[in-house]
């Protein structure tokens, strides 16, 4: 659980809330369902225009990393790293086969059995490599479905205002209809901007570092399986990793 994020969500509700009561408002006139539709679901279409359904749904199922986010195992993966560095010179690539069969990791799966398959170094580490960038490009072009609802929300929330006011010089002449109108054209603005900078561009930024990390643990462990091939010694093995630290 990730409670920088929890207290951050905390905060931005109750800020609005206490903030709002202050002001002597009622919490039920930002409750507008009309603004909700025009701003939440107009966002939600203008994103999929943008993007493939594949791409959308893994963005969206990301979100979840926001409060929970995925286990660091950067540090066992450090410990694991010399077993597999001493173990590979005493006895063999071939040794390091229950190793593979036991991870659950499918890129230290992957580079376990190219060491173990005697693949060439700089071929083990290319092939890695391509690996990660295929990784990262996938992950950020999920994560971009937010970047592009924090820039689209603020825009149709500027719509649903526009909308709101035609609504509002339709019934000049029916005093009645006004207030809901005025009251629309004025919470489509806020459900646009507040979701933009409250919530969309922050889980974006928050994405980014975790996928960020990710990637400097995959380059790590590429650094390291080529050196494993290259028949290295623990010790460099060691440096390697000290390096990656630093």
């Amino acid at each position: 659980m990730d409670w920088a994020s929890l207290i951050g969500l905390i905060l931005v509700v109750g800020g609005i809330v206490f903030g709002q009561a202050i002001e002597g408002g009622s919490l039920s006139s930002l409750v507008q369902p009309a603004a909700f539709v025009i701003v939440v679901i107009g966002t939600i279409g203008a994103v999929l225009l943008q993007s493939r359904m594949p791409t959308f749904i893994r963005g969206v199922n990301m979100l979840k990393w926001v409060v929970n986010m995925p286990q660091d195992t950067s540090k066992k993966n450090v410990q694991d790293a010399m077993i597999w560095s001493v173990v590979a010179r005493r006895e063999g690539f071939l040794s390091l086969e229950k190793y593979m069969d036991s991870s659950k990791d499918p890129f230290i799966g992957k580079g376990l059995r190219l060491v173990i398959d005697g693949i060439d170094p700089v071929r083990l580490r290319e092939i890695l490599e391509i690996d990660i960038s295929f990784y990262e490009m996938e992950q950020r072009q999920a994560i971009k479905i937010w970047d592009a609802a924090g820039g689209y929300s603020p825009t149709i929330g500027i719509l649903g205002a526009v909308l709101g006011l035609i609504h509002v010089m339709e019934n000049l002449t029916d005093p009645s209809k006004l207030g809901s109108g005025i009251a629309v054209a004025f919470v489509a603005t806020i459900y646009g901007v507040g979701l933009a900078n409250l919530l969309f561009l922050p889980v974006a930024n928050k994405l980014k570092e975790i996928v960020g990390r990710e990637v400097v643990r995959r380059e790590m462990l590429a650094d390291i399986f080529y050196s494993i091939a290259q028949g290295d010694s623990p010790r460099i093995v060691e440096e390697r990793l000290l390096n990656h630290k630093h």
